[in-house]
C-alpha cells in the first residue's frame, strides 16, 4: 500500500527540544526526509518543546532523575499524538523506551570523539594543576581525573552555548563537549581540541542522532526506514546493550565505542570509578550480525573478570 506523503496542510510533525542544536539536528531530519520522499520542507513542521532537563541547570542530572529529564515530555507529546515524530541525540536516552515507543531509525554517525575546549592544553593530560574543568558528565570527570588528578572537575549544565559562555567568562578554564555536537551547531572555537579515543571513549552511541516514532505508527515507519543508517544502528546496538548491562541511566561513567571494520564490528568498552582512581576495560570482536550479542558478551566478561562488588563499589 502506498505511503500518504506529509503535504502543508497536512505536515509530519517533528519534536525536539528547543536548544540550537537540537533544532539544528531537527532540521537534518527533516532534510534527509525531503529529499528522500521527494516533497517540500514546508511538509514538515518542527514543533520545539520544553523538558524538564532544560528547567533545571542548577543540579548534575544524577540527582534530578537522569538522562529521561532530557526526552519525557516529548515522548509524552508522541504518545499523545502531538507530535509524529521526535528526534534525539541518542547519547541522552535510555536505554529503554517508555512502552509504545520505538528507535528504529539513525542518522549516518558523526564524530564520536570529545573536544577539549580551552587556551591551556591541547591535551587533557597537559592541563596545568589546578585548572578547573567544567563538566556535568560523570563519564567525562572520571576520564579526566584518571588523565590528570591534579585538575578540579566542577558541574556546569546548560546547552553548547550556555557552557562556552561560562568558559569564556572565566567560570571554568576548560570543558569538553561533542565534536559532533559543535559541528553541527557551526560553533566550533579554534581552540577545541579533539580528544583520542584511546584517551576517552566517548558515550555510548554519541555522534549518533536517532528518531523516535509510535510503534504502530507504520506510515511513520516507511518513511523513516528511506533515511536510516544501518551501520550507526548496529554501532548504537552494540553501545547501547554494554551500557544497559552495566548501568541503564548515568549513574555509573562509563564509555563504549563500536567500530565497524570490513570484517565485521569491534566493541570496545570502559568503566570508570568516579574520581578516576580505578576502572576496568575491554573489548570484542565478532560479525555485525552480532551486535547486541557482543555487546552482552562484553559486559558480561567484565562482570566475570571483575566480581559485582567492583562494580557497586563505584557508586
Amino acid at each position: 500500500m502506498p505511503v500518504e506523503m506529509p503535504t502543508p496542510s497536512n505536515p509530519m510533525r517533528i519534536g525536539t527540544r528547543g536548544s540550537r542544536l537540537a533544532l539544528v539536528q531537527a532540521q537534518m531530519v527533516r532534510d534527509k526526509l525531503g529529499r528522500e520522499l521527494d516533497v517540500e520542507n514546508s511538509a514538515f513542521e518542527i514543533l520545539p518543546i520544553r523538558t524538564t532537563g532544560d528547567k533545571i541547570l542548577g543540579k548534575p542530572l544524577r540527582e534530578v532523575g537522569g538522562k529521561g529529564l532530557f526526552c519525557r515530555e516529548i515522548e509524552e507529546c508522541l504518545l499523545a499524538g502531538r507530535v509524529d515524530i521526535a528526534v534525539h541525540s541518542m547519547k541522552d536516552m535510555p536505554v529503554e523506551q517508555p512502552a509504545g515507543l520505538v528507535i528504529d531509525c539513525t542518522l549516518p554517525r558523526d564524530d564520536p570523539r570529545d573536544a577539549l575546549v580551552t587556551v591551556c592544553s591541547k591535551r587533557v593530560v597537559d592541563l596545568p594543576d589546578g585548572t578547573i574543568v567544567g563538566t556535568s558528565s560523570v563519564r567525562r570527570k572520571a576520564q579526566v581525573l584518571r588523565a590528570n588528578p591534579r585538575v578540579r572537575v566542577e558541574d556546569i549544565r546548560g546547552n553548547l552555548e550556555t557552557r562556552l559562555a561560562k568558559l569564556n567568562n572565566g567560570l571554568v578554564q576548560a570543558t569538553l563537549l561533542a565534536m559532533a555536537g559543535l559541528a553541527r551547531a557551526e560553533n566550533k572555537p579554534e581552540f577545541a581540541h579533539a580528544v583520542s579515543l584511546d584517551e576517552m571513549l566517548p558515550a555510548a552511541a554519541q555522534g549518533i542522532i536517532c528518531v523516535e516514532r509510535r510503534s504502530v505508527d507504520l506510515r511513520a515507519a516507511a518513511m523513516l526506514e528511506t533515511i536510516n543508517d544501518e551501520e550507526a544502528s548496529i554501532a548504537s546496538v552494540a553501545e547501547r546493550t554494554f551500557l544497559a548491562l552495566l548501568d541503564g541511566y548515568c549513574e555509573m561513567p562509563i564509555g563504549a565505542y563500536a567500530a565497524l571494520t570490513n570484517e565485521g564490528l569491534l566493541l570496545r568498552g570502559e568503566v570508570l570509578r568516579p574520581d578516576g582512581a580505578d576502572w576496568t576495560a575491554g573489548c570484542i570482536a565478532g560479525s555485525r550480525d552480532d551486535a547486541a550479542l557482543l555487546g552482552q558478551e562484553l559486559a558480561d566478561s567484565l562482570l566475570r573478570s571483575n566480581g559485582e562488588g567492583f562494580f557497586s563499589s563505584f557508586r
